[in-house]
């Protein structure tokens, strides 16, 4: 059991089936088993429907798996529900309206995202004060985005990788046990993504946060973090670290996944990225 504590999050034959018994019947998951250690950073590849977002979604109690255990920092979360979890996990998705509230301004999103984390029941706005406010700021200037000037506009007005940057500031404002990002910086274009992409390599390796992160582009599969994973029919096929994973091109890993899939990957995005990263 001592292995365990030092983990971060543990998943023991994790399955998920939707709509059992009909003819939309889909294994999302088919008994996963990973383990993640403290300060983790694992990129996930694999095509469409091969299981990452439901992994996330497992993840964070959108729904409970059909059966196995799913530990977070030790506790046992298996069953527990979003909204309680949602305090120790940071999630930012593929598109940047989400995890902002655009009517909001800067600095109230802030605020919630700070109270968010906080068990006492007395949470809410006035329960912030001057020095929470130079926090946010000092926090915001970090982006170097002139974001600090602009705490009390909507961040409706924020362009998509301002949005992007500052959910990410907001999901690990308190260190999360485990920050899941799925495909966060897709929707950008090439000069944002790679300052998000920055910004999130820094606060990451800063606070040691553990982290997985879906991603098609394969030259990021193995370059960024310390694990790659790559995922088909709702099950991990392949999990490279260290060495092995140092010395492996991005033709060694479709090769390996083909191996282990028992077919190519199919996804054109992914693939696609392959040409690009030749280029």
């Amino acid at each position: 059991m001592a292995a365990e504590r030092e983990s971060m999050l543990i998943m023991k034959n994790v399955s998920k089936t939707f709509n059992p018994g009909t003819v939309n019947e889909k294994c999302a998951l088919n008994g996963v088993n990973l383990t993640l250690g403290a300060g983790d950073f694992a990129t996930i590849v694999g095509s469409n429907g091969a299981g990452k977002s439901t992994l996330f979604n497992a993840i964070t109690g959108a729904f409970f798996p059909d059966r196995g255990l799913i530990m977070l920092g030790g506790e046992d979360i298996t069953y527990q529900q979003e909204h309680v979890r949602s305090k120790v996990i940071g999630h930012l998705f593929q598109d940047p309206l989400k995890g902002t509230a655009p009517h909001m301004t800067i600095e109230e999103n802030m605020a919630l995202a700070y109270l968010r984390t906080t068990t006492s029941r007395n949470a809410y706005f006035s329960r912030i004060n001057a020095a929470d406010k130079k926090k946010f700021r000092e926090q915001l200037a970090l982006l170097d985005m002139g974001l600090e000037d602009r705490m009390k506009q909507p961040v409706g007005l924020l362009s998509g990788g301002q949005r992007q940057a500052l959910t990410l500031l907001m999901a690990t404002m308190v260190t999360p046990k485990i920050l899941l990002l799925d495909e966060h910086t897709a929707a950008l274009d090439p000069a944002t993504a790679e300052k998000v992409l920055h910004l999130t390599r820094q606060i990451v390796a800063e606070r040691q946060i553990t982290c997985l992160m879906v991603t098609h582009n394969m030259h990021q599969a193995l370059t960024l973090g310390n694990r790659t994973l790559m995922m088909n029919a709702g099950n991990i096929v392949l999990d490279v670290v260290g060495e092995e994973r140092a010395a492996m091109s991005v033709d060694d890993l479709l090769e390996q996944f083909a191996l282990r899939a028992g077919k190519a990957l199919d996804n054109d995005r992914i693939l696609f990225s392959k040409v690009e990263t030749q280029e």
